[in-house]
C-alpha cells in the first residue's frame, strides 16, 4: 500500500466509508456477519478484528490520513445515542471525520441539528439495515437541514447485497427531486444498480459515489460491474470517493486498492478517487 501511494505521489488516502462504533454494537455487527445473516446473503468473514486501538493502528498503517466512523441505527431511539458516542470518538481521534446518523422518528430534526452544531462533518443513512423510506415525512426537517448545511450523507441505497423495502434508485431519486442540492454519497457505487445510480449522479451534480467493496473479487462474483460502464467512471472522475467498509471486509485492505488500479482508468483518476475528491469535499489539503 505504501508503494501504491508513492507511485501516485499521494500524501495519504482518505477513506470515507469506515466503521468505528461502540464496542458492544460492533460485536453484534460482527456476530451478524459471522452468522451470514439475511442482509448479507453469503458467508462474510471479518478480516480486521481486534480492539479499537488495534484497528486504528492498522488503518493508519495503510496510509489512511482521514476516515469516518460510519454508525447507523436499525430502530428508533438509537441514533442520538450513537451520535453522542461518535462525537466523543471524533474528539479523541483527530484523523476521524466527525460522523453522525439519524432515523425517522419525531425528534430526528432536533438531534440532527445538535449534531451539526457539535461539528459533525458527514452523516450516514443506511436504508437497507434501517429499512426506512428516505421520503418519510419525519425526515423532511433532517434533509432540509443537511441540504442547507452542505454536509455529505453517505447513503446505502443500492439493493446489494440483498434488497430492502426502500433500496434501489427510486426512493433516493424521489428524495433528490425534493431536495436537489443534497450531497448524497451513494455507498458501494449503488451496487448492483450501478448504471441507475451513475445516471442519478449525471442528473444531480451534488451526488457522489463511494467505491466501497465495488470492483473487488468478492463483489464481482455476485454483482459484477458492467465493463460497458467504465467510461462513465472516467466521466465522473471528480465525484467518486474511496470507501472500503474497513474493518468489516472479507479480504485485505490492499485488495480494494488493487481492484481500483486494475480498472486501468489512469493515475489521475486514482489520485482523484483516493485523495483529491474527498480532500476538496472535506477541506483536507
Amino acid at each position: 500500500m505504501t508503494a501504491f501511494r508513492r507511485a501516485l505521489g499521494l500524501p495519504g488516502l482518505i477513506d470515507v466509508h469506515t466503521h468505528f462504533m461502540p464496542e458492544r454494537v460492533l460485536a453484534k455487527v460482527w456476530a451478524y456477519f459471522d452468522a451470514a445473516g439475511p442482509l448479507t446473503g453469503r458467508p462474510w468473514p471479518i478480516t480486521y478484528r481486534g480492539d479499537e486501538d488495534e484497528r486504528l493502528a492498522r488503518l493508519r498503517s495503510f496510509g489512511v490520513r482521514a476516515f469516518t466512523s460510519m454508525i447507523y441505527p436499525h430502530k428508533p431511539g438509537m441514533a442520538e445515542w450513537l451520535n453522542g458516542w461518535a462525537a466523543g470518538f471524533a474528539a479523541r481521534t483527530p484523523d476521524c471525520l466527525h460522523t453522525a446518523t439519524f432515523f425517522p422518528e419525531p425528534d430526528a430534526a432536533r438531534y440532527t441539528t445538535e449534531a451539526v452544531e457539535a461539528g459533525a462533518r458527514v452523516f450516514k443513512s443506511h436504508l437497507q439495515v434501517g429499512a426506512y423510506d428516505p421520503n418519510d415525512p419525519l425526515l423532511d426537517g433532517v434533509w432540509g437541514l443537511l441540504q442547507d448545511a452542505g454536509l455529505p450523507v453517505v447513503t446505502h441505497c443500492g439493493s446489494g447485497p440483498v434488497p430492502g423495502p426502500h433500496t434501489g434508485p427510486g426512493p433516493v431519486g424521489a428524495l433528490l427531486a425534493r431536495f436537489p442540492r443534497l450531497r448524497i454519497v451513494v455507498a458501494h457505487m449503488g451496487m448492483p444498480e450501478y448504471g441507475d445510480f451513475l445516471d442519478l449522479a449525471v442528473r444531480h451534480p451534488s451526488v457522489r459515489l463511494d467505491t466501497t467493496m465495488a470492483f473487488t473479487d468478492f463483489s464481482e462474483e455476485k454483482a459484477p460491474f458492467p465493463a460497458g460502464l467504465l467510461p462513465r467512471l472516467r466521466e465522473l472522475q471528480d465525484r467518486i470517493l474511496l470507501g472500503t467498509d474497513f474493518p468489516n471486509i472479507p479480504y485485505p485492505y490492499g485488495h480494494a486498492l488493487d481492484a481500483l488500479a486494475r480498472l486501468d482508468l489512469g493515475d489521475d483518476w486514482l489520485r482523484a478517487v483516493c485523495h483529491g475528491n474527498a480532500g476538496r469535499l472535506f477541506g483536507i489539503g
